[in-house]
C-alpha cells in the first residue's frame, strides 16, 4: 500500500511541476488580442453628422426642430482599422430613444451611445440679480418678474438658462434697462423664438415667501423650490428674510399671505427642538404676531406648522405645538414605491383646499406622490389618541388648539388643519403631512410625474382660499 500512495505521489508531484514550468515560460503568450482600437470615427444618420466625444464615449446628431427620427439610415460609419460594430453602415436605427453602438476589434471593446438633439430655442429661467425668478409663459412667450421698488428697474442684471448650442440675444449676464419690456431672441439652428421679458417692480406685495436665507437662491433645496413656485405662480408675490421683515424693509399693507415652508434635515422634533432650531424666525415673532392681528394669513407647511403656538393663535399656551415629528436628511430620501397619501378627514370633502385635485382609486385620499420619487418624509403633526397623552380624540384637539381638522393619516393623526379667520385676525392653512413634499434629489428610472402635481394644486388651492 505505501509503495502504491509513493507511486500516486510521484505522478502528481510531476504533474504540477509541469504545470507550473509550463505557466512561467517566457516562450507562453496569450491568445487575447488586446492591441486593437475601438474608435467611432465618423457617423451620419440621414447624412447628418454626428457629433463625436471621446471622454464621454457618446455621440450627438443634431436634427431641424421638426423631424421624424424614428427611421433614420446610416448614411456613414467609419470605425478604427479592424474594428466591428453591432449597427452596420445603411442600417434603419429607431432613434427616438438612444442607441449602443458596441465596437468590438479583437477582444478589446468599447460602447458608444447615440443620441439625437432637435433644435430648441427656449428660455427655461430667467433670473434678475441671482434672486427675483421670472414666470415664463411658453405659450406666449412671455416672461414676468416682480421685483422689490427698492431695486430699481434701469439696471438689472438677468442669469438665462436657456436651450443647448443655443445663442441668445441681449446675452445672459449683460445688464439691461426694464424700463419698458425687453425682447430676447432665441436661435438655434433651425429653431427661432423671441420673448418679450417685463420687470414689475412692487412697492407692496401681495403674498410673501419667507425663510431665514438672505436670498432665495440660498435657501434649502426643498424650501427654493416651493419658493421658485409661489413667484412663478402667484401674482405679485416677493421673496423676504426675515431679517428683511425685522427691519421694516417689505411693506406688508396689501399683503394677504405669508408662506413659510420650514424644512430641517433629520426633522424638527417638538417645541423645544424647534425653539433652537427656528431662532432666526422667533426673534420676528413680533412682527409676524402684529402682521396675523391686523387680519393677514399665512400657510405655514413642514415644521413652519409650530409657528401658531408662538404668535398666539391658540392663546397663550406654546405647548400646542404638533408633538409627533420626524424626518430624513434630503440627500439620502427615500424612495416612493407608489402614490404615497394621507385622508380628507371626515366631512371636510368639499373643503376649498381639496378642490381639483388628481384622483386615486379612493377620492377620499388625497395623492401626493408617484413611484420613483424620493422623499424625507418630513412630518409634523399630531397624534391623536389615548395611549401616550396629548389629545384624546379629535374634538379634543379642535377645542384645544381652535383649529379645525382637515387632513389625517391613516392612524387618524392629525396632519392638515385650519385656524379659520376670526375678530379680525387672519386665517391659517397648516399641511404637515411628510407626503407634502417639493423637492426629490433624483428620480428613479421611470418616474413619470402625476399626483405630484397635487402638491401644486393644493398650494395654489391655499392662496386662492386665503386671499379672499
Amino acid at each position: 500500500m505505501k509503495t502504491i500512495y509513493h507511486l500516486v505521489f510521484v505522478c502528481c508531484l510531476a504533474v504540477a511541476v509541469g504545470l507550473s514550468s509550463s505557466a512561467c515560460s517566457e516562450d507562453n503568450t496569450s491568445d487575447l488580442q488586446l492591441t486593437g482600437d475601438c474608435l467611432v470615427e465618423s457617423i451620419m444618420l440621414d447624412n447628418y453628422e454626428g457629433i463625436i466625444d471621446l471622454n464621454s464615449r457618446s455621440i450627438l446628431v443634431r436634427l431641424p426642430k421638426v423631424y421624424d427620427a424614428s427611421a433614420m439610415k446610416v448614411t456613414k460609419l467609419t470605425l478604427s482599422n479592424g474594428a466591428s460594430c453591432n449597427i452596420a453602415q445603411g442600417e434603419t436605427l429607431n432613434m427616438d430613444a438612444a442607441k449602443v453602438l458596441h465596437v468590438s476589434s479583437g477582444d478589446v471593446f468599447l460602447d458608444w451611445t447615440l443620441s439625437v438633439l432637435h433644435d430648441e430655442a427656449r428660455i427655461s429661467q430667467f433670473v434678475i440679480n441671482d434672486v427675483y425668478t421670472g414666470s415664463i409663459d411658453q405659450e406666449a412667450k412671455t416672461i414676468t418678474v416682480y421685483v422689490p421698488a427698492s431695486e430699481g428697474v434701469d439696471e438689472l442684471v438677468p442669469t438665462i438658462t436657456y436651450s443647448q448650442y443655443a445663442t441668445i440675444t441681449p446675452s445672459s449676464g449683460e445688464a439691461q434697462d426694464f424700463t419698458n419690456p425687453v425682447t430676447y431672441k432665441v436661435t438655434n439652428n433651425s429653431a427661432e423664438a423671441t420673448y418679450t421679458v417685463t420687470v414689475i417692480a412692487i412697492d407692496k406685495p401681495s403674498a410673501l415667501f419667507v425663510g431665514s436665507a438672505d436670498v432665495m437662491n440660498n435657501l434649502d433645496p426643498e424650501a427654493k423650490a416651493a419658493c421658485e413656485w409661489m413667484l412663478g405662480n402667484v401674482e405679485n408675490s416677493l421673496y423676504a428674510s426675515f431679517a428683511d421683515m425685522r427691519a421694516g424693509t417689505i411693506d406688508l399693507s396689501d399683503c394677504k399671505v405669508i408662506w413659510w415652508h420650514y424644512h430641517v434635515d433629520g426633522g424638527v422634533d417638538g417645541h423645544d427642538v424647534f425653539m433652537a432650531k427656528a431662532t432666526d424666525a422667533l426673534e420676528t415673532k413680533n412682527e409676524l404676531r402684529a402682521y396675523y392681528e391686523n387680519g393677514g394669513a399665512f400657510f405655514l407647511t413642514r415644521y413652519a406648522t409650530n409657528l401658531p403656538s408662538f404668535i398666539g393663535v391658540t392663546g397663550d399656551d406654546e405647548w400646542t405645538t404638533p408633538n409627533n415629528c420626524w424626518g430624513q436628511n434630503e440627500d439620502a430620501a427615500e424612495v416612493c414605491g407608489g402614490p404615497w397619501t394621507f385622508q380628507i378627514f371626515n366631512g371636510q370633502n368639499n373643503h376649498p383646499l381639496w378642490a381639483n385635485l388628481i384622483q386615486g382609486d379612493n377620492p377620499n385620499e388625497v395623492y401626493c406622490t408617484d413611484a420613483g420619487y424620493h422623499i424625507t418624509n418630513s412630518t409634523a403633526q399630531y397624534h391623536i389618541g389615548t395611549d401616550w397623552g396629548g389629545y384624546d380624540n379629535h374634538e379634543a384637539w379642535e377645542a384645544r388648539t381652535g383649529g379645525k381638522v382637515l387632513g389625517v393619516g391613516g392612524d387618524g393623526a392629525v396632519v392638515a388643519w385650519e385656524y379659520p379667520a376670526n375678530n379680525g385676525k387672519g386665517g391659517i392653512i397648516c399641511i404637515g403631512s411628510g407626503c407634502y413634499d417639493w423637492y426629490s434629489y433624483t428620480y428613479e428610472a421611470g418616474y413619470a410625474e402625476n399626483f405630484h402635481h397635487n402638491i401644486e394644486i393644493i398650494t395654489q388651492n391655499a392662496f386662492n382660499y386665503l386671499m379672499k
